[in-house]
């Protein structure tokens, strides 16, 4: 791992327990007077403890010094994600995170199961392993929206990706693409659309894949 998470990261002591403790002292094997990064994932700097008292449960560190060190992506993309299986969501994310999504936007489209419900905890801390090996340094964007025409209300440069013969020349400059659920959008969702693309390719992608795809696409 690149850094520990720690919420209270930047105090002078810390006090660690639980899966902290037994992956810094039993998966690590760190010892005492070994210095170990963290991070607090909310001002872009690595602190730098060093492991002082070791106890059967809890260990004591001590911060030695700290370095401004942000690890972010060059550009910024939004994901507008209507909404499947939230085992395919969990499996993606740690993927899009890699690759630099800033945030996500989970939208109950026509044709998303209604009884799918996102558990955000959760998603937070799939997301914070992610950046504890990948080195990311803030933590990506997660929220809900209704339905299509309440996200394009909120947001007015959305990007559709669907099943279309109009392939953007470059996606360098894309900010914000919107993608269907399992099955596609509905014919009501398309009469909203106003800009849309396809992918060059002749394969059928599940929704997951081509969230990945144009994330690759756009940032690397």
């Amino acid at each position: 791992m690149q850094f520990v998470y720690h919420p209270a990261s930047g105090k002078r002591s810390l006090r660690v327990d639980g899966e902290i403790y037994n992956y810094l002292l039993k998966v690590r094997r760190h010892k005492r007077g070994e210095i170990v990064p963290f991070r607090n994932m909310q001002d872009g700097y690595l602190y730098f403890y060093r492991i002082d008292e070791v106890s059967r449960r809890e260990a004591i560190l001590t911060l030695v010094h700290k370095e401004h060190k942000e690890v972010k992506p060059p550009r910024y993309l939004h994901l507008i994600w209507c909404l499947i299986d939230p085992k395919a969501i969990e499996k993606a994310l740690p993927t899009l995170n890699e690759l630099g999504v800033a945030k996500i936007s989970f939208v109950y489209c026509d044709r998303s199961q209604k009884n799918f419900k996102l558990r955000f905890d959760k998603l937070k801390k799939i997301l914070i392993n992610s950046c504890q090996q990948c080195g990311r340094s803030d933590l990506m964007e997660l929220e809900t929206i209704k339905n299509i025409a309440e996200a394009m209300e909120e947001y007015n440069d959305i990007l559709f990706l669907d099943f279309s013969d109009k392939t953007e020349k470059t996606f360098y400059n894309i900010q914000r693409v919107c993608i269907g659920p399992e099955g596609g959008f509905s014919d009501e969702e398309r009469a909203l659309f106003d800009r849309v693309t396809g992918l060059d390719t002749p394969m059928i992608l599940r929704s997951e894949s081509a969230a990945i795809a144009i994330s690759a696409k756009v940032l690397v």
